[in-house]
Formats: structure tokens, C-alpha cells, sequence
């Protein structure tokens, strides 16, 4: 039986070794193996070993050019094959090979491809990446923290904690915090429609907020915002929106009307919600807001291509579908422009959280929960930037053929 290798890996378990070298990978060199005789009948079975000489032609003993030397990442599940590209700016694997690599069945498995280059326009690195599909984003939230953390590790940067990155979404800069986390300096949103880029009709100061977009015959509200490329979120359609469940407990004194306890069921307004806040805070009631998109029950797979290809959207997009837990305390699934459906999204976290103020919907600094865990994102007002903080860690290093 014909068999081929698609990736030879070694699982970071024991070993602390740096990356920026790989000798610990043993590629050019291979060890010879042994070979085995072996003998059987149906009362017993003996095994002899068989010395190899060195001259055996092995499949590792092919020129290294025929393979990629990568190390995988992940952070919160959204996965990346990185590539020390620092010798040039034109990437070592074609967005067709780039692909192929991505493929589950038949390649490493991931994403995205991720590309460390060398700096441009007084940067110091630079980064290029291509989707599980073959395509080129502008940048990618996750994959800029797993970025970071190869790059300390394949330059040896033990003394620099902050680095600046020039991505297709301008001058990225992240910081490696002594707990192992990445937090980043993600940049200014970009609200402008034509700048997002989409055709939908500016409702708000040229942005798109809380506009109807009709999908499959279903009228969903969304805010259009770019991190450096397009994200569409909505927090629900039309139907789903309406109903704000607002429970107020009251204190065990009665109150001047003798009320003990009242739950309002309110429908699309927000100004009976401003109200019903007023109250609370001049007689301590407690308001407990119930969101009622639930994004668990969604079919993402349906839905979110038909949001992806939309025709409002010149450039593709990005969507987020997010569930409001609290104002400090979101939600949220995506649908990846090039990727699908993907455990964890950052410049996407970063989207949401920019929506959901945008709409009235929460604080500046809020946790964002992803199917792979949870994000931290605050959008700073002194100086309009988002910083995203969150893990990026290696799965393993490995060599693939091409």
C-alpha cells in the first residue's frame, strides 16, 4: 500500500528548546532504522532484527527545499501554520500550497498560514497571511498574538517585551505580558461605509449602526466597522430584537406605590430602558436585561455565507452573530471571510465590542466569549485605539512536504 506524509511533527511536550534553529527536528539527518524479519505460524511468532546500512534511501534523506519547516500555534483554538520568512518578503508557499497545508484531511491542519517577514517602512517585522482557503485578509487578530509569541522565541527576544508589525491593516504592536499573554494594540476602528467597505446606507456620522440588511429573506440589524478588514455584526433580526425582558427586584422596605415586585416585558424601546435605569439607581432596584438571540442555537454553516457573499459587501465580510450577557460581558460565533466557521476571532472581538457601544449595548471594556474561550477588549476613548489581550500558544513544530 502506497502511503505519503503530509507533516512531520514533534509535539512540544518535554522539550524547551528554542525554535529558531529546529535542529532538536533531526530533518536532514535522519538516524538509519532498523528493519525487521518476521516469521509466524499459528503457535508461535519470532522477530529478528536486520542491520541497515547507512547508504538506505529514506523519504526524510530528500532535499530540506522539498520541505516546510513551520510550528503551529493556536489561540483559543483558532489555529496557524507559522513560517520563519525573515530572509524575504515573498512568501516561501503559494496561496494554493497555502491551502492544501490547511487541509484537515490531507494536510497539517489550520486556519491560516502566517508569514514572518522582514520590517518595511521602519517596522520591525512584518506579516502576511493566507486564509484555509487560498485568499489573502488584510490581518487577523489571533493570529497577530501567535505571531508575536513566534517571533520572541525565533529571534530570541528575551529582553523585549513590545515589537511594531506592519500588516495589510497598518502598524500592529503587541506586547508579551509576564503572564504569557499577548495584548495588543489593534488601532483605530474604521466606521466610515465606504471605508469598511460596504453599500449599505450610513445611519449615524457616515457608519452603519443598527441598519436593516435583509438576508435569505430574513431582516437581521447590523453595524458595519473595520479592524483593517470588514466585519458585519448583528446582535439579532428584527423579530428577535424586540423583546427585552426587564425583571426589577425590589428591596425588602415597600416602596412609596406598595409594590413588591414587577417584571416588564418592554418591546423595542429604548427610552423606557433609560427610564427604567433612572429608577433603579434612585431606588436600588436591580435590573437583570435579557438578550434574546441565542447565538448557540444558530446555523452557522447556512447562515453565515450568505452574510459573507453578500452583495452589500464589496470585499466579502467578516460576521459576528453576539448575545449581550451583560455590559461588561458579551457573546459571540463567527463566520470567517476565507476561513468559515472558527473557534475564536480577534479583530472580530474587537468589532463587537466597537458594535455594542456603538448601539448602547455595553462598556467600553468588556469580555468577550469565543467558542475557543474568552478575549479581553477595551476600546480607550483617550485615544480611540482597541486593545485586545489573549493567549497564543504552540501545538507543535513540524516539516511538510511542498
Amino acid at each position: 500500500m502506497a502511503m505519503k506524509a503530509a507533516a512531520i511533527v514533534t509535539l512540544p511536550l518535554t522539550s524547551n528548546k528554542p525554535l529558531h534553529s529546529l535542529s532538536h527536528l533531526n530533518l536532514s539527518k535522519p538516524k538509519p532504522l532498523p528493519t525487521f524479519l518476521i516469521s509466524a505460524s499459528s503457535s508461535s511468532m519470532s522477530i529478528e532484527t536486520t542491520p541497515v546500512k547507512e547508504s538506505t534511501p529514506l523519504f526524510l534523506e530528500q532535499r530540506a527545499s522539498k520541505f516546510l519547516h513551520f510550528v503551529k500555534y493556536q489561540g483559543l483554538g483558532n489555529d496557524f501554520i507559522l513560517v520563519d520568512n525573515l530572509d524575504s518578503l515573498e512568501p516561501k508557499v503559494t496561496p494554493e500550497q497555502a491551502a492544501k497545508l490547511c487541509d484537515r484531511n490531507f494536510g497539517v491542519g489550520a486556519d491560516g498560514v502566517i508569514f514572518a517577514m522582514p520590517g518595511v517602512n521602519g517596522t520591525d517585522y512584518s506579516m502576511r497571511i493566507f486564509n484555509s482557503d487560498g485568499s489573502e485578509p488584510e490581518m487577523c487578530g489571533n493570529g497577530i498574538r501567535c505571531y508575536a509569541r513566534f517571533i520572541t522565541e525565533l529571534e530570541d527576544l528575551k529582553g523585549k517585551k513590545s515589537f511594531t508589525i506592519h500588516t495589510g491593516a497598518g502598524l500592529i504592536v503587541p506586547e508579551i505580558k509576564d503572564d504569557g499573554k499577548v495584548r495588543v494594540d489593534m488601532g483605530q476602528p474604521i466606521l466610515t461605509a465606504s471605508d469598511v467597505p460596504t453599500k449599505l446606507v450610513a445611519t449615524t456620522d457616515q457608519a452603519v449602526v443598527g441598519a436593516p440588511l435583509e438576508v435569505n429573506g430574513v431582516t437581521w440589524n447590523v453595524t458595519c466597522v473595520s479592524m483593517g478588514n470588514p466585519h458585519c455584526i448583528t446582535f439579532g433580526t428584527n423579530e428577535c430584537q424586540v423583546g427585552l425582558l426587564v425583571h426589577v427586584e425590589l428591596s425588602r422596605a415597600k416602596l412609596e406605590s406598595n409594590l413588591e415586585l414587577c417584571t416588564c416585558l418592554i418591546h423595542n424601546c429604548d427610552w423606557f430602558l433609560m427610564l427604567f435605569e433612572i429608577i433603579a439607581k434612585k431606588r436600588r432596584l436591580t435590573l437583570a436585561l435579557g438578550q434574546s438571540l441565542q447565538v448557540d442555537d444558530l446555523n452557522l454553516s447556512d447562515v453565515g455565507p450568505k452574510f459573507e457573499n453578500h452583495e452589500v459587501f464589496p470585499s466579502r465580510t467578516n460576521t459576528e452573530f453576539v448575545q449581550v450577557l451583560s455590559r461588561s460581558h458579551l457573546k459571540m460565533r463567527v463566520w470567517e471571510r476565507g476561513a468559515g466557521a472558527t473557534l475564536a476571532c480577534g479583530t472580530g472581538a474587537c468589532a463587537v465590542v466597537v458594535a455594542a457601544v456603538l448601539e448602547g449595548r455595553s462598556e467600553r471594556s468588556c469580555t468577550v466569549d469565543l467558542p475557543g474561550g474568552p478575549l479581553e477588549i477595551e476600546w480607550k476613548e483617550e485615544d480611540n485605539h482597541i486593545y485586545m489581550t489573549g493567549p497564543a500558544e504552540v501545538v507543535f513544530y513540524g516539516s511538510a512536504p511542498l
